[in-house]
């Protein structure tokens, strides 16, 4: 029996997650997780469903089917197979935490990606990479080759056929047209927390952005740097008898853990841009297990 699951954005409206259980049970699957939200500020609805196809029902035959549906209650509906594994690309400047965390955690089939290329202003990691038997791409970044280099990123990104784009700690900042041909589908690390809020009713600009903690912070790459809607965000306690280098130790582990959690729900499609802002549904029994026991 094939595991799939279907992600809803539409307009809050009585009847949706009727629609939707009732098309899925008439065709012959059964839901083993669900997530809804109604979005009372923006008026908007967004559900993730999984379950089992029971009787056999094919993906294709599942969107066709559905889209008369998706249609007539203004759905955007998009249905999945969960055996299917992404495909990323990880860029990485100079600090290797977060790669070889992400490195271990496919290897031990903790997410569900393919990562297909590692590029890299530097030549630091290439055995590393090399020795996962992953393709390692060096190009050097400097102000007068910017647009050039750029170009070779995103023709390494189309023809591995990348459907994530990872800056594990990529030390270099992406142009506006380069984040506007990767929107949606670039997660950056900060090193920091985000975002920093000035002036009058902080705790207002927290809520408009969606900050989930204070901390390191996952986010989707935008044009306006560190600016982009948060998914994933973690904290680490320090105390005064602790130096620097301390810290810096501390915060590369909330680092690679943040990154790698918000990697698994844009992978799990758990996540739902909302603005400046996203709506993540926690994670569906049984997907973090891992391939390899112990």
């Amino acid at each position: 029996m094939s595991r799939y699951c279907v992600t809803v954005t539409c307009e809050a409206r009585r009847g949706v997650v009727a629609v939707i259980s009732g098309y899925l049970a008439g065709k012959g699957c059964n839901i083993s997780d669900s997530a809804q939200f109604d979005d009372s500020e923006t008026k908007r609805f967004f559900m993730r469903t999984s379950f089992v196809a029971e009787t056999g029902a094919s993906l294709e035959e599942l969107r066709r089917d559905f889209a008369p549906l998706a249609a007539e209650y203004g759905m955007e509906a998009t249905f999945y197979d969960e055996a299917e594994r992404l495909n990323v690309v990880v860029m990485v400047s100079r600090f290797g935490h977060c790669l070889n965390d992400l490195l271990y955690r496919v290897r031990l089939g903790a997410l569900p990606i393919n990562i297909v290329a590692v590029i890299s202003n530097h030549l630091d990691f290439q055995k590393l990479v090399v020795n996962h038997d992953i393709p390692f791409h060096y190009i050097r970044v400097t102000k007068e080759n910017k647009v050039e280099a750029e170009a070779q990123q995103l023709r390494i990104i189309r023809e591995t056929g990348a459907d994530l784009v990872v800056l594990a700690r990529y030390m270099q900042v992406l142009s506006d047209d380069l984040c506007q041909q990767l929107s949606g589908r670039t997660i950056n690390i900060h090193h920091s927390f985000l975002p920093s809020f000035k002036g009058a009713h902080p705790y207002h600009q927290a809520h408009a952005r969606g900050v989930k903690l204070i901390g390191a912070t996952a986010h989707y790459v935008t044009a306006d740097l560190d600016e982009g809607p948060i998914i994933e965000q973690d904290i680490i306690r320090v105390s005064h008898n602790q130096s620097p280098e301390d810290y810096v130790a501390l915060g590369r582990d909330v680092e690679s853990q943040v990154l790698a959690r918000a990697i698994h729900a844009h992978a799990h499609r758990r996540v739902f841009l909302s603005g400046r802002k996203t709506i993540v549904f926690p994670a569906s029994p049984g997907s973090y297990a891992s391939s390899l026991r112990g």
